[in-house]
């Protein structure tokens, strides 16, 4: 008897986009693995990155909580945040417990790995790297901002964004877990803090470039302030191409229904908008341009719906 090979399905980003993609794909039997940015410098994952050095755990927790299947009383331990008492006030106790497995097993891949076990987490979950990296940003005006959290505040055009130290090593299974991909997804988020430190990681950018598996960019609903001011669906893959020099992506998911004005108002306190799809320009590009109503309003912010983004996703590789 021979089984079927399950496809392999590679999610890459951060932040809190990537997170609900993860909650739905790993209900449907494909292999999962998530890339997941360490380039966090703010709040708790900062403070642990800098007094540690290891990489910022953040992003990794949050992926970590989508992925696993526990019961709810230990995932709300994981998620925990304190509110008070003197050092531990503000830390997420996922944060604590990874930079703690990193002290025990003297490695954070290795600690990521341990704490997926107890969790129960389906699929593999690999940081962009197993260093501490920084990222930082050349404005349009030649002045650099250096720092993840500081990027968003400089309120200046960005030109592009790079990391350091000059050569980043990204763990072998990520790289091979790209070469290995059916169906590839660019995870909807910031696009220049959370996205981009991932794909500018030379390795992974060539990989994705002579990977055979479909490229899928989850395209990001609204502008942020700071980093897409204004940004049309084009410019947000337009930037992607720019950084890598290579035009990698294939499709592109957008959400096509108008957005409550009641809700657009909220945003616009945060000057932020919707993104306008451009479908001809898209068109030119030579993007597949996959429509469909995948959002939903939680606490007048707007979130991809887990259930339909992940949905439409498994039906590109069906």
């Amino acid at each position: 008897m021979t089984t079927e090979r399950k496809p392999n399905v590679v999610v890459i980003g951060g932040g809190t986009g990537m997170p609900v993609l993860l909650r739905g794909l790993k209900n449907y039997p494909i292999d999962l693995s998530a890339i997941v940015t360490v380039a966090d410098d703010g709040g708790s994952s900062g403070r642990l990155r800098n007094e540690m050095a290891i990489p910022a755990p953040g992003d990794i927790r949050k992926v970590i909580a989508a992925m696993s299947d526990v019961e709810p009383m230990l995932l709300k331990l994981f998620e925990h945040r304190f509110q008070n008492g003197n050092g531990l006030s503000g830390h997420s106790m996922g944060n604590l417990l990874l930079a703690a497995m990193t002290s025990i097993t003297g490695d954070f891949y290795d600690g990521i790995k341990e704490i997926s076990k107890v969790l129960n987490v389906k699929g593999n979950i690999y940081p962009i790297a197993n260093q501490n990296m920084y990222l930082h940003a050349e404005m349009n005006d030649g002045t650099i901002v250096s720092g993840e959290s500081k990027i968003p505040n400089a309120n200046k055009k960005i030109r592009r964004v790079f990391l350091s130290p000059d050569h980043i090593e990204p763990l072998p299974e990520a790289v091979e877990s790209i070469r290995q991909a059916d169906l590839i997804v660019i995870a909807p988020g910031s696009l220049y803090t959370s996205t981009l430190p991932n794909l500018i990681v030379p390795e992974i950018g060539d990989a994705i470039r002579l990977s055979e598996g479909k490229i899928v960019y989850v395209c990001n609903v609204m502008t942020q302030a700071g980093e897409t001011d204004n940004f049309t669906a084009a410019d947000h893959v337009q930037v992607i191409h720019d950084h890598l020099t290579h035009d990698l992506i294939d499709a592109i998911v957008v959400h096509n229904t108008p957005i409550d004005k009641n809700i657009r108002k909220v945003y616009e306190q945060e000057n932020a908008s919707p993104v306008t799809y451009d479908l001809e320009r898209l068109i030119h590009m030579g993007l597949e341009i996959i429509e469909g109503d995948i959002i939903e309003s939680k606490n007048k912010m707007l979130r991809h719906n887990t259930d339909k983004i992940a949905k439409l996703l498994h039906s590109l590789i069906m």
